[in-house]
């Protein structure tokens, strides 16, 4: 009994082979900044902004161009604690903190898996990572502080839906920062 083997057609992408992106030290601190005041001021004169997440886009965006975990989980950390600061008296400091951490990491970590660049890869992305950060911020405020958070699957579809779509947009003007 003789086994072939059949030769392997694909092409196998190792760590080197994926494009890594790096970005000049104003653009990682002013885009951040910037989406974060916008999320702020905006919403007080549009009504559906408060369903738009601007720094979590930026969160995934930067994390999946540096295809590099911890830099994803730090960038995660800055942007969620920046949003955490504006947030409101009300807002328990690290919420958002933490939840962006989360996605920062995970989203970083897919990046070295997938191609991230593709529209549709990133609008799965983002509407998949909405869900994720929306479930962390609810376990945290539920369930460690006990605050009275109230979850809406619909809400949660239309926002990550809405954040998807934008997502896109978002993604394409960004890239212009990129640099090799």
């Amino acid at each position: 009994m003789s086994t072939r083997v059949m030769p392997f057609r694909g092409s196998l992408t190792s760590r080197e082979q994926v494009s890594v992106f790096e970005f000049s030290w104003p653009v990682i601190v002013f885009v951040p900044l910037v989406a974060v005041l916008i999320q702020i001021f905006i919403p007080v004169k549009v009504r559906f902004m408060p369903i738009v997440d601007l720094p979590f886009m930026v969160t995934i965006f930067f994390a999946t161009a540096r295809r590099n975990p911890i830099t994803g989980c730090l960038t995660g950390c800055f942007i969620g604690l920046v949003q955490d600061l504006f947030a409101g008296p009300n807002h328990p400091l690290g919420m958002y903190g933490i939840a962006l951490t989360v996605v920062g990491y995970l989203a970083s970590s897919l990046g070295v898996k997938i191609d991230v660049e593709n529209p549709g890869t990133r609008f799965l992305i983002t509407f998949g990572f909405f869900g994720v950060h929306q479930g962390v911020y609810y376990g945290v405020a539920h369930g460690l502080l006990r605050q009275g958070v109230q979850w809406s699957w619909s809400h949660i579809a239309i926002s990550a839906l809405a954040n998807a779509v934008l997502g896109i947009f978002v993604y394409k003007f960004l890239d212009r920062f990129k640099q090799r």
